[in-house]
């Protein structure tokens, strides 16, 4: 046994005490996940998980916020919405929009283009499975979504889109695909393309920190390389669902109340039962 999979071994009964003490409805707000699961029509619900990965970037407040002023246009059903309106009217209507560094005009790039998906195909599933090799874990399938997506954008090197090829560790684009693919009480799922197996972790700066700290790995740059190799770190302990736990690591310093040493003393408590939560910070 290598030492990496000892020390999954070791984790594994934390990292279930974590998901059951963390991967909770309680912990959903203000996750942009908790406005996706509000709509139940798989079809519906892949465009608002869409946009609001492309958007979580910054606070989870803010997040919310910019999604939620971007629903509010796009109405309860945004798919059929952008089916039916053009590049030209998203632009006007979202003229006056920001979220951080994304104005208006990228945000409608990116919105006509969903739409013109729509028009062509089913809908998301259909086109990510064009390029898909069923449980592959690679940026493989997602470069062949995102080519598709950026073919049909005026601005191609959108930010909004990160490129697989470039060697990103697209968080934002694994982020869509654990919400559509994943079925929990936090992840809503609907997608029948892609086994959860075959999901990849999503990393930005704050999980490749949480990955060094329980010596995952050793990469200093989060990257594809980085996101695989984590993958393969959690794989080891539940092989069916390396993702399993991205929401629950992730609550310790996005929420006020958990930070990055309650995590590591939780890690190394003994496997018996769940310990209480942290208490409320006021």
């Amino acid at each position: 046994m290598t030492a990496l999979a000892e020390r999954m071994r070791a984790y594994a009964p934390a990292l279930e005490c974590l998901y059951r003490a963390y991967n909770v409805p309680e912990f959903l707000h203000p996750d942009p996940v908790e406005i996706v699961r509000r709509y139940r029509s798989l079809r519906e619900r892949e465009i608002v998980a869409f946009v609001a990965a492309s958007l979580a970037y910054g606070r989870a407040t803010l997040i919310q916020k910019s999604l939620t002023e971007v629903l509010a246009v796009l109405g309860d059903s945004p798919a059929s919405f952008l089916k039916e309106v053009g590049a030209s009217f998203l632009r006007e209507r979202f003229s006056g929009f920001r979220h951080r560094f994304t104005d208006g005009a990228e945000l409608a790039d990116l919105l006509a283009a969903l739409g013109s998906v729509l028009r062509e195909r089913e809908g998301l599933e259909a086109a990510f499975g064009e390029g898909l090799r069923r449980g592959e874990r690679s940026p493989r399938p997602l470069a062949s979504f995102v080519g598709l997506l950026r073919s049909k954008m005026a601005r191609p090197s959108s930010s909004l889109l990160a490129d697989p090829d470039r060697g990103s560790a697209c968080k934002r684009l694994h982020l869509f695909l654990k919400w559509m693919v994943r079925v929990d009480v936090v992840d809503p799922g609907g997608w029948s393309v892609l086994a959860p197996s075959a999901l990849v972790v999503p990393v930005d700066t704050h999980m490749h920190r949480i990955g060094l700290a329980l010596g995952l790995t050793e990469r200093g740059q989060a990257d594809i390389r980085t996101a695989l190799e984590m993958t393969e770190a959690f794989a080891l302990v539940r092989p069916d669902d390396p993702a399993r736990y991205d929401f629950a690591l992730t609550r310790f310093g996005i929420r006020s109340d958990l930070d990055m040493e309650s995590l590591l003393a939780f890690c190394r408590l003994p496997a018996e039962g769940v310990p209480p939560l942290p208490p409320q910070r006021s």
